[in-house]
């Protein structure tokens, strides 16, 4: 089956809204084993709307459109797919009724217009939306199948997983399955020279490589006929590479380095506490986004002068005057210092220069020190974090942000050695 998707939105193409939406319907459509080859959107105009998807159903078997479902003049995407095939709109009594039920709920009056979300054309398959008014629509018809589904995220994602899903598993004899290795301290070409003849041989199970901000992710797919098949035909590949890279391998099939951190901390029942001057407390907000983070993160001080660096996380004035805020000295008695005062197993630490102004020939913008400080091991790292580049700023104290993380994972595993 071959795959195609149309996202609706005049916001869209502007740039005032990221289109998500194909990205995300891209990855489950390639889990489901459905090729796609083409993705496109289309403002919120009748004529360029319908012409994308006669273009689209031309040369697809499954097209899925995300948008223009909603209450307004200009949400034709129904009436535009139902006049392709034929189709007359007719009311879909049960969808009213949520509707309905849904303004109740919130205690808001509902206008007349939102009837149009419950029309639907004659002989569709109607997807529950249990996030928000609009329903989807699943339709197959002439040998073409169309799935409908609202644009926002946060109504899209989970009718995709609760009702397209099991809609298309019947379509396909054979799905796709995937792992990730998440890789941090290794470039991405160092990534691809080492496993070079690992990806060009590897078939099925694939091994491609995915860059991101000082990191990098392998995936490794196969493709088979039930979920259990594929993972036995994945894990092989997955031992093979993290006993060519396993000191650089941080998880697998984990979100990010937060996630792996929050994760290695509970397991271990160890607690953590951080220190950041140039990143302004980044490690910190990264570790509370994760549920759970509570149970072992103490405290983060944002220890952007030197009066706090000396007088919340003892920072001798002596190191300050001797080698300046931005120094290893500093970074390890930040990580001590926050230790202690927290009372937690890890104190990490950052300070350095993120630019663009602030830095000199002997202390360039993008240097950074990292350190860590608990029982089994203490050290700082020294980074050189600029590529060169105008508005680095960010980027910068992302990646600084990143190596602390990482080096808190190396200090947990000093705890797992030592067990």
């Amino acid at each position: 089956m071959n795959a195609e998707i149309l996202c609706v939105g005049t916001e869209l193409l502007l740039g005032d809204i990221v289109n998500t939406n194909a990205a995300y319907i891209a990855k489950e459509l390639a889990a489901l084993g459905i090729n796609l080859y083409h993705q496109s959107v289309v403002g919120d105009n009748p004529q360029r709307l319908k012409e994308a998807v006669n273009l689209a159903l031309s040369r697809c078997d499954l097209l899925v459109m995300t948008g223009g479902l909603g209450p307004t003049y200009d949400d034709l995407t129904k009436e535009t797919v139902a006049n392709y095939f034929g189709l007359p709109m007719q009311m879909h009594e049960p969808s009213l009724e949520r509707i309905r039920f849904f303004f109740q709920k919130l205690g808001r009056e509902m206008t007349p217009n939102n009837e149009k979300q419950a029309m639907m054309p004659k002989g569709a398959h109607v997807l529950t939306n249990n996030y928000g008014t609009a329903p989807g629509v699943a339709l197959d018809v002439q040998g073409k199948i169309c799935i409908l589904l609202p644009g926002p995220p946060r109504e899209m994602q989970p009718m995709f997983r609760e009702e397209v899903i099991p809609f298309l598993r019947r379509y396909s004899k054979e799905m796709f399955v995937s792992s990730t290795i998440h890789i941090f301290g290794m470039g991405e070409s160092n990534v691809e020279q080492i496993l070079h003849d690992t990806m060009l041989k590897s078939e099925n199970p694939t091994l491609a490589p995915y860059a991101k901000d000082g990191e990098v992710q392998l995936r490794v797919t196969a493709r088979a006929h039930t979920e259990q098949e594929a993972h036995a035909m994945i894990a092989p590949m997955i031992q093979k590479v993290q006993a060519v890279l396993g000191e650089y391998i941080y998880g697998v099939d984990i979100q990010n380095l937060q996630n792996a951190v929050v994760k290695a901390l509970q397991q271990n029942h160890l607690t953590l506490a951080t220190a950041e001057s140039c990143t302004g407390g980044l490690v910190s907000k990264r570790i509370t986004e994760i549920p759970g983070a509570s149970e072992v993160f103490h405290c983060g001080v944002c220890s952007y002068s030197n009066d706090i660096k000396e007088s919340v996380l003892g920072v001798k004035a002596s190191t300050l005057a001797e080698f300046g805020a931005v120094s290893s000295q500093t970074a390890l008695e930040m990580a001590r210092g926050v230790r202690a005062l927290a009372k937690a197993d890890i104190g990490v630490s950052i300070t350095g220069i993120a630019g663009p102004d602030g830095g000199s020939e002997q202390k360039p913008v993008g240097l950074t020190y990292v350190g860590v400080s608990c029982e089994k091991m203490e050290t700082v790292l020294e980074l050189r974090l600029s590529r060169g580049h105008k508005n680095e700023r960010e980027y910068i104290r992302t990646l600084a942000s990143s190596n602390a993380l990482n080096l808190v994972l190396k200090a947990i595993q000093k705890y797992q050695e030592s067990k």
